[in-house]
């Protein structure tokens, strides 16, 4: 299929959607991969809830399991959640040592990396070299990559976003993440952390809009709006249920990170489990049923050719 041809067939089922006023809504949980009890909130809310998608960490201490559980669930769609920062890396210290320790750990402070990412030359060329890793490692699991994220909203970089693009053909990268939503909504609803978010909306804004431009400019999709980061890990039930019918967008991800205890692994925040609990509500099922969205996620051709148009 021509490029043209693409762009038609994308205009055709944005319009399509939008005569027939469907709505389509993406449930995505990250971090899966990190731990066992990740792994185990995200499969039971996919399961028995309202999650239809996850962001798998190639380098997390549970990634072997994740990947037995993703073949295990094949209408959960998997995509790549980034790690460069707060967590290990795929190549060794030796090949890329202007950006991990030598024990192979990014910057526990995303906000430092994403200026070192910025302003160090060495480490920019290493960057390339540990996104490509890890795009391949989870091809080598044989999932079908559904979508492009990451951890601490680290893909939004410019320097990381272009590395994207540009890797985009070979990995068949058809869908990026790019943070929106508004501010307004979530300051109806709770209003703590002012400042922060006051912060993430004006940077985050600022990403989006570079982000808009250049996967356009290459025909990578991405939906109208994504929520999460200004709620982020605390995307609980009451949250969700006085956001979901203020939402004006037709075609939207929420994304959130659901966890539950384990023996022998570190006790998950409350707030993990009150949004692993979130994703199991009737009530957030019934929000939504109510506001028209149809559950979906990023396997489907439909939603794709959607996100391409935007």
């Amino acid at each position: 299929m021509t490029h043209s041809q693409t762009q038609r067939q994308a205009v055709s089922s944005h319009e399509a959607i939008a005569r027939s006023h469907r709505r389509f809504i993406i449930i995505n949980g990250d971090d899966f991969g990190f731990s066992s009890g990740v792994n185990r909130a995200i499969i039971k809310a996919h399961e028995q809830g309202v999650l239809t998608s996850t962001s798998l960490m190639v380098t997390g201490q549970a990634f072997e399991e994740a990947v037995g559980l993703a073949k295990a669930h094949p209408h959960l769609a998997v995509g790549l959640h980034l790690v460069l920062a707060k967590g290990k890396a795929v190549l060794p210290p030796s090949q890329i040592p202007h950006l991990v320790d030598e024990k192979g750990n990014f910057s526990n402070a995303p906000s430092r990396a994403g200026l070192h990412y910025q302003l160090n030359a060495e480490a920019r060329q290493e960057l390339r070299l540990e996104i490509r890793a890890q795009l391949e490692k989870f091809c080598e699991t044989g999932l079908r990559l559904s979508h492009v994220d990451g951890h601490l909203h680290l893909h939004s970089h410019p320097v990381v976003m272009s590395a994207l693009v540009e890797l985009a053909d070979e990995f068949k990268i058809e869908v990026i993440r790019l943070p929106s939503e508004e501010l307004r909504l979530t300051l109806n609803l709770d209003r703590s952390d002012l400042q922060s978010k006051l912060l993430w909306s004006f940077v985050f804004g600022r990403l989006r809009r570079y982000g808009e431009r250049l996967l356009r400019s290459k025909g990578i999709g991405f939906v109208d709006r994504v929520y999460g980061l200004l709620q982020t890990g605390r995307m609980t039930e009451t949250y969700l249920v006085g956001l979901i019918p203020q939402i004006r967008a037709n075609l939207i991800e929420i994304y959130s990170h659901p966890a539950i205890a384990i023996l022998g692994e570190p006790k998950p925040d409350s707030l993990a489990a009150e949004e692993f609990e979130a994703l199991l509500s009737d009530r957030v099922r019934e929000t939504l049923a109510k506001s028209g969205f149809e559950l979906t996620n990023y396997n489907n051709p439909e939603v794709i050719a959607a996100c391409r148009e935007f």
